[in-house]
């Protein structure tokens, strides 16, 4: 009976030595959280919100990150300053690994300054990485009708927020879209249906980019 015993334990011991420890490749894979904040370029305007880039990225991360999700925190009409105030609320209740700031375009066209969006911009993305988050800011673009020194001024300070938080600066998510009136809805400033699609193209890289990086361990 005790040579049994003692047969069985080491052939048990034999087995686990030749399996080895479990590798990083066996566990499954993280599913990340991303959290995007912003106004309604984000917001789906004029559809609903399954029609979204949003969503249809989501759907489209699921495929390689299985359960991944994409809280879509965007408000029609909001500025840098609302999501300044929303931020620290939504960053505790889903703790996301991607922050995806899209804001601004309002505070452009406003006139509102541009240090203070730059501040505004500044102050969330330190908040997402105190909170242990990674932080994309996506740059807005205005009617050149502003005039040379604020249009440049309003490009930089997303650049500038970006360089003093080490954010990442994304692409211009209506590059090639904003300057085609077939993809436009009447009011000439948000995108249709049709745009959703490629709009999630020219951001799907960056972002799949951002989140492998923080689920290679």
């Amino acid at each position: 009976m005790l040579h049994a015993l003692r047969v069985g334990m080491l052939l048990g011991l034999a087995l686990a030595l030749l399996s080895g420890p479990t590798s990083a490749a066996d566990e499954p894979p993280v599913a990340p959280k991303v959290l995007v904040l912003g106004d309604s370029i984000s917001a789906a305007y004029g559809m609903s919100l399954e029609q979204g880039w949003a969503a249809l990225l989501e759907r489209q991360l699921q495929e390689r990150w299985l359960n991944s999700r994409i809280i879509n925190a965007s408000i029609s009409g909001d500025t840098s300053a609302g999501g300044l105030r929303r931020l620290p609320t939504l960053l505790e209740e889903h703790a996301p690994d991607l922050l995806v700031i899209e804001l601004g375009g309002n505070d452009g066209l406003r006139g509102y300054p541009t240090s203070k969006l730059e501040s505004n911009l500044t102050q969330m993305a330190e908040l997402a990485v105190q909170n242990g988050a990674e932080v994309l800011i996506l740059p807005m673009e205005i009617p050149p009708n502003y005039g040379p020194r604020y249009t440049r001024s309003f490009r930089e300070s997303f650049q500038r927020a970006a360089q003093t938080t080490n954010s990442t600066l994304g692409p211009f998510l209506l590059d090639g879209i904003a300057t085609k009136p077939e993809l436009m809805q009447q009011d000439g400033i948000h995108p249709t249906v049709e745009a959703q699609p490629l709009i999630t193209e020219i951001l799907r890289p960056v972002i799949e980019s951002l989140l492998s990086e923080r689920t290679v361990s």
